[in-house]
Formats: structure tokens, C-alpha cells, sequence
């Protein structure tokens, strides 16, 4: 009777071992890694993840990319699954995974073969987090920083160029953040605190789109504070730079409506900021 009800139980662990592994096996949500069960190579995987990806199923591809890193850490196929997991991720718009395995990669293989990419990749998921100048530009700041480190760390790669126009954009951003301040400012006439923002895009974001305004805010900006000669300054900068501006020609009725007109005080900050707007 006792040998009998061994052989039962022994039976019943044997099934239930086998119903557990089959239903893991079907159920994609369930990694059988976690249980213990021994699984596919690490090459295997890799192509799995691959064909997964040609297939269009990007979240089985992503398991199977992160298998790899979690069985078989630091090793070559490991940084390889890293890579894709990264791509998949960001292609999934899982953008704080992404920047998370992203990063991860650079600071364990920031030498290797498939770090330009994989810094660009980061680049990437910061840009497609940036929102409108009315929100924080966080993100935008980030993209500058990491399309930034792949110009300055791997200037021979072939993603320098789309990283520098993810920078300009970016910048234009930010610039136009500083715009949307400082016209709110001017609304309420508190001219102070809009020069400050005007500012800050006509010497930090000279090359965006933000500086004609900026420059004929300041000249509004200047006059409504009854310091004319700086008011001039900035309408002679931006009609040296932006003689068809519409900017321009609003800024020039204004001071001639008034009895003055541009003129440029070589002393001025606008003086020297402007020297270094379209590469003058």
C-alpha cells in the first residue's frame, strides 16, 4: 500500500513537471529561464530575436534579445542582444527601457564596435520625447547632450550628420522656450525679466530660428524701458543680419515712429553676440 501511493505521487510530480514546462513553452509572458529550465543557446536566441523582429513581433524579439544578456552576461553575444534590445525597444516606444539598456551598453562597452550606434540610439529616444515649447525641455537639453557625445566621441561615424540636425532642432526648441518666457514677460511689462530670456537665445542659440525675434523683442523690450541706445543696437544687428526680416522692418518703424533709428554702440553685449549671428 505505502509503495503504491509512492508510485502514485512520484507519477503526479513527473505530470505536473511536464504540464508546467509545456504551459510555459505556450504562454509568451512566462520566461521558463526564471524557473530554472535550461534554455536555447545564446545564438539560437539571438536568431530567434531576429526572425522574431523580421516578423514583426517586437515584444517576443525584445524577450529573446534580453535572455540572452540575462543567461549570458558580458559575453560577446550578450552585448550583441544588448544592441538589438535596445533598437526594439525604442522602435516599441518602450523610450525609458530603451534609455535604460542604452545606457547600460555605454558604460559597459563604450569602445566597442556598435557604441556610435548605440549612443545615437539614445540620442534618438531623447529627441522623440521632445514636446511643445509651451512644456519642460528636458528632453530637448538631453538630445543635445547625447547626439552631442556622438559628434565629440565618434566623429567618423555615419550618424554625425543626422545627429547634428537632431541638435539644431533641439537647440530650436529650447531657444524657443526661452521666447515663449519672455513674450509672456512682455505682457505684463516686465521688461527685465523678458530682456533676460531675449538674452539668453541671441548668446546661446545665435544660429536658431528664434533670433530675429528675439532681437527685435529686445529692441521693444529696450525702448519701452527708455534705454534707447540699446534699443538701436539691437535694430542695427538685426537688420546687419536679417536685412529682409519682416522683424527688422517692424523694429525700424518703431524707433522712426520715435524719432531714432538703428545704430550700433560697438560696446554693447547685442554688439558682440551679433558677431557671432549666420557666422559673422
Amino acid at each position: 500500500m505505502m509503495k503504491t501511493a509512492r508510485a502514485l505521487f512520484a507519477s503526479l510530480l513527473v505530470l505536473s513537471a511536464g504540464a508546467l514546462i509545456s504551459g510555459c513553452q505556450s504562454d509568451p509572458d512566462i520566461d521558463i529561464t526564471k524557473l530554472g529550465l535550461q534554455s536555447d543557446p545564446p545564438d539560437v536566441l539571438y536568431n530567434q530575436g531576429l526572425a522574431n523582429m523580421k516578423a514583426g513581433n517586437m515584444a517576443e524579439a525584445a524577450r529573446k534579445f534580453d535572455s540572452i544578456d540575462r543567461e549570458n552576461p558580458f559575453s560577446e553575444w550578450a552585448r550583441k542582444g544588448l544592441v538589438m534590445s535596445t533598437f526594439v525597444k525604442y522602435r516599441q516606444g518602450r523610450l525609458d527601457e530603451a534609455l535604460a539598456s542604452g545606457n547600460r551598453y555605454m558604460a559597459q562597452y563604450p569602445k566597442s564596435k556598435d557604441a556610435a550606434y548605440v549612443q545615437y540610439l539614445i540620442g534618438l529616444t531623447y529627441s522623440k520625447q521632445i514636446v511643445d515649447v509651451t512644456q519642460d525641455q528636458r528632453a530637448a537639453s538631453r538630445t543635445v547632450e547625447a547626439m552631442q557625445a556622438v559628434i565629440d566621441n565618434y566623429p567618423d561615424s555615419e550618424y554625425v550628420d543626422d545627429a547634428q540636425a537632431k541638435i539644431r532642432f533641439a537647440r530650436d526648441q529650447l531657444a524657443g522656450k526661452e521666447m515663449q518666457i519672455g513674450r509672456y514677460y512682455m505682457e505684463r511689462k516686465e521688461y527685465l525679466a523678458a530682456i533676460s530670456r531675449f538674452r539668453i537665445v541671441v548668446e546661446k542659440y545665435p544660429n536658431t530660428n528664434q533670433v530675429e525675434e528675439a532681437l527685435a523683442r529686445l529692441v521693444e523690450a529696450y525702448y519701452a524701458m527708455g534705454i534707447v541706445e540699446e534699443a538701436q543696437t539691437a535694430a542695427a544687428v538685426l537688420g546687419h543680419n536679417y536685412p529682409d526680416s519682416q522683424w527688422y522692418a517692424d523694429s525700424y518703424k518703431l524707433l522712426k515712429n520715435n524719432g531714432a533709428e538703428p545704430r550700433e554702440n560697438q560696446g554693447s553685449w547685442i554688439s558682440r553676440a551679433g558677431k557671432k549671428l549666420l557666422g559673422t
